[in-house]
């Protein structure tokens, strides 16, 4: 086992992403961002093989990135729909129920900043498991109410396949698996306090007892992470040490 002090907190993030598509099966995996994209396919190389992933477009790729099969557009809307997708997005802001918000900040109707837009945030999370992934955990992020919902949580939630499985961030990982769906803290990286994450967040986080420490990644997983999946080190420009 690698020593602890040696994994960057990059490494644990990376893994943290990986662990959200456990158990999932064959579904295919939208990570939207670098450190998600690391984490799918670590999941696809250890514990999650049946994991499909594809170029971002319209190829259904191996683990060596080659061309496995073709998703044409129609056969991804039915993936979207049926609950066989599972996307880790981004958020601008984020709520203690998960709701979402990438389209504005302000009064919609005169706002302050102008983002992306909804996009495919409320289909997503209507239709699909849908995790997130934050880069910068701030009270500016993880606000008491969004300015505007794009991304639905459990507070406005309905249909069948509705499901956050979790938000990973540079400082922890936090899941809904309270009686309520209130955000929780579920671990903490190393060298991260509850406090600090508490200090972090605009809301008051569900914290069950002593919060436990993120799990280390094996030695081969770290070995696939550094020598296959990311050997130029892109993690560490995306997560600060």
């Amino acid at each position: 086992m690698t020593p602890a002090d040696t994994i960057t907190r990059a490494e644990y993030c990376v893994i943290a992403c990986a662990e959200a598509w456990r158990d999932d099966g064959e579904v295919l995996a939208s990570p939207m961002s670098l450190i998600p994209a690391l984490g799918a396919r670590l999941a696809k190389r250890t514990f999650s093989p049946d994991l499909l992933l594809t170029d971002g477009e319209a190829m259904l790729i191996g683990l060596d990135g080659r061309p496995e099969g073709w998703l044409p557009y129609r056969r991804h809307l039915t993936m979207v729909t049926g609950g066989k997708r599972h996307v880790m997005m981004g958020a601008s802001q984020i709520d203690r129920y998960g709701n979402q918000n990438i389209s504005c900040i302000g009064d919609w109707a005169r706002p302050a900043r102008q983002l992306l837009g909804v996009r495919g945030a409320p289909v997503n999370t209507l239709n699909n498991p849908v995790s997130y992934w934050i880069p910068r955990h701030s009270p500016r992020v993880f606000v008491e109410r969004v300015d505007m919902i794009s991304g639905v949580g459990y507070d406005h939630a309905v249909g069948p396949y509705h499901r956050l499985p979790r938000v990973v961030t540079d400082l922890a990982v936090l899941d809904f698996a309270t009686p309520d769906h209130r955000m929780r803290l579920a671990s903490v990286h190393p060298g991260v306090s509850v406090d600090e994450v508490r200090a972090a967040t605009g809301f008051e986080l569900a914290v069950d007892g002593e919060v436990p420490t993120t799990r280390e990644p094996t030695s081969a997983e770290l070995r696939l992470i550094r020598e296959v999946i990311d050997p130029q080190g892109s993690r560490n420009r995306e997560v600060r040490p």
